[in-house]
């Protein structure tokens, strides 16, 4: 990489963030190094796996709010390691989608899905009524935060799980000593600006309130992620757990990680032999409806798309 190129060939934010990442990145124990995706929207795949190498797990339990269909999310992967947990999306489309998609899991007890729209008045409320009581006394050992907007304060209102590791969405728009947070609105939706979520060093700030120290964040610049502060040493870290060491700029618009492989359409976990798509539908009639809602939906996006060009 030339020193004086940022990491796509883009110079994102400044040139001093691409200098701090490739310093970074020169310790073993950086997580950027071992990022990777497979259903995650970026590299968070591949740096979960890795703490909890480091971190160990005790339940395989997650929690994630704002997964979407579910496809690409932060837990999807786990599913696929013998997890189960919880996905709290507003969305009820979304939802519906999730019902089809991943129908044997959601079948054999392994998610549950909810349609609820989150703030901080109703998580804790939502987190003790949707959990699976086989495990309430438990700790899950992951919690996922992506709601583009109220991140922080959802974060904090939480009192009723402590997981080992939680990631959640940070703005890497903004530097990495500022102190900022959107003030709280329980009905904001996301309008695609910078009007959204908190920085990094906010996050850190919250996480030691909430008794987390901050190892890192992913190369896009869009996730942090928190290790419960009893699971914490430097040995298996970065010593330095500062915004102002970790961050990294938001790099998601120069800086893409392409899924591997083929486009997911379903979970490929819990599938029964001889079904094939009645995996996820309740008759081939039903089958061939839901493929043809999907290309009307992409026909659609496609030509928004053009003319958002034009």
């Amino acid at each position: 990489m030339a020193e004086n190129k940022g990491l796509s060939g883009t110079i994102v934010g400044g040139l001093c963030w691409d200098r701090l990442t490739r310093e970074r990145m020169r310790d073993p124990l950086a997580l950027e190094n071992f990022g990777y995706k497979v259903y995650s929207e970026n590299d968070e795949d591949g740096i979960i796996q890795e703490i909890f190498k480091r971190i160990g797990t005790e339940t395989k339990e997650f929690i994630e709010f704002g997964v979407q269909n579910g496809l690409e999310c932060n837990t999807h992967f786990l599913l696929h390691h013998g997890w189960h947990g919880l996905w709290l999306e507003g969305d009820a489309q979304s939802c519906k989608e999730i019902g089809n998609k991943f129908r044997p899991v959601l079948k054999d007890g392994r998610l549950k899905a909810v349609n609820a729209f989150i703030t901080r008045e109703n998580i804790d409320e939502l987190i003790n009524k949707n959990r699976n009581t086989e495990h309430k006394d438990s700790m899950p050992d992951f919690l996922s935060i992506d709601i583009d907007g109220n991140d922080c304060y959802v974060w904090e209102a939480i009192r009723s799980v402590k997981p080992r590791l939680v990631c959640i969405e940070y703005n890497g728009k903004f530097p990495p000593d500022l102190n900022w947070k959107q003030a709280y609105d329980p009905k904001h939706v996301w309008d695609k600006t910078d009007w959204q979520g908190a920085s990094l060093k906010a996050m850190e700030l919250l996480g030691r309130e909430k008794g987390y120290v901050l190892v890192g964040t992913n190369l896009t610049g869009a996730n942090a992620f928190f290790v419960r502060e009893d699971l914490y040493s430097q040995d298996k870290f970065i010593k330095s757990d500062t915004a102002e060491t970790l961050y990294n700029p938001y790099r998601k618009k120069s800086l893409r990680f392409e899924t591997p492989g083929h486009a997911p359409r379903y979970c490929l976990v819990g599938q029964e032999e001889n079904k094939g798509v009645l995996n996820y539908y309740d008759s081939e009639a039903e089958y061939r409806r839901s493929r043809k809602k999907e290309k009307r939906k992409r026909l659609k996006e496609l030509i928004r798309k053009k003319m958002l060009k034009i």
